[in-house]
């Protein structure tokens, strides 16, 4: 009690984050956020515009994220491509400067593009800088043939930095096959692959790809968007209802390759911040301190190779 009292203390004293216990009586855990979005115009761009607007009206900032985000618990946050403007790559590595909370970016640049080598360098001379997200139809362009995905996620891992995958539950598979094609490359599954959570053991098809994406073991999942993903609004509380999922994504990656994302803002209108950080931290605190830690914390460090700032 001593030392949370402390840590109280001075972290609100120098305006830091304050770690919350995993139980009541063990220390207190870091957290990072390994999976937030920022952005200044409405989105997602795939979106229809009118359904953007009502659910997207405003850009949301640091500003809006980090009050919220310290008293869940979160001590920083990794930042997630929320446009294919390629100079938002530079609009968040700019809020990143600010803004200290943010401990890395994964930027947006298409790997398509015939000046990808060029935006690649540009962007990864800012240590911050940790990688790039790309979607389910890039992937399989790529592995078709079609364009030089390979060879530039060979690039990506000769810089040291990630590949972030996103899609439907069918973008699993084909991320199997990149990571295999890249084996020094660290490639993170968003959203659990954005399986349909509804309180019942996921269908045995996830199960297979997700069981041909671990077996690749430079393959990490976020255990994120799992509210946002549930059957109900608003979002169970809770933790039984994710537990069948939350098993079987321990059971495949372990207490090594999973990350905690909270996926903000896309679920604001479901639940709370406490909330998406409470389910996951209610799962891991029967873990035990060590596999809790890595999920928190430990994990996404390893994975961005996220430097204290």
């Amino acid at each position: 009690m001593l030392r949370r009292t402390f840590l109280a203390a001075t972290g609100a004293g120098l305006g830091m984050t304050t770690a919350w216990p995993l139980n009541a009586a063990g220390p207190p855990v870091e957290v990072i956020d390994s999976h937030a979005h920022f952005y200044r115009t409405p989105w997602p761009d795939t979106m229809p515009e009118k359904q953007r607007e009502k659910l997207f009206p405003r850009p949301r900032l640091p500003d809006d994220l980090v009050g919220p985000a310290r008293e869940a618990g979160v001590t920083g946050t990794v930042v997630v491509e929320a446009s294919p403007d390629l100079e938002d790559n530079q609009w968040l590595l700019d809020l990143a400067a600010k803004e200290p909370f943010i401990l890395g970016v994964v930027g947006r640049i298409d790997p398509a593009a015939d000046g990808f080598d060029k935006h690649l360098e540009r962007f990864a001379a800012n240590s911050v800088f940790r990688g790039i997200r790309i979607v389910q139809g890039e992937i399989l362009a790529g592995l078709a043939g079609k364009t030089p995905l390979v060879e530039r996620c060979r690039a990506l891992a000769d810089r040291g930095l990630t590949l972030d995958v996103v899609g439907d539950p069918g973008v699993i598979e084909p991320a199997a096959q990149l990571a295999a094609e890249v084996p020094r490359l660290p490639i993170v599954i968003n959203h659990a692959g954005n399986l349909r959570i509804d309180g019942q053991p996921p269908r045995q098809s996830w199960r297979d790809a997700m069981q041909a994406a671990a077996n690749q073991p430079n393959v990490r999942c976020k255990v994120s968007a799992i509210v946002e993903n549930t059957a109900t609004s608003p979002a169970p509380r809770d933790v039984a209802y994710y537990t069948p999922v939350l098993d079987a994504l321990w059971t495949l990656f372990g207490p090594e390759r999973l990350l905690f994302g909270s996926n903000w803002p896309i679920w604001t209108r479901k639940t709370s911040f406490a909330d998406v950080v409470g389910v996951v931290r209610d799962y891991w605190a029967a873990k035990g301190e060590e596999a809790a830690g890595k999920f928190f914390h430990r994990n996404a460090r390893a994975t961005y190779g996220l430097k204290p700032r």
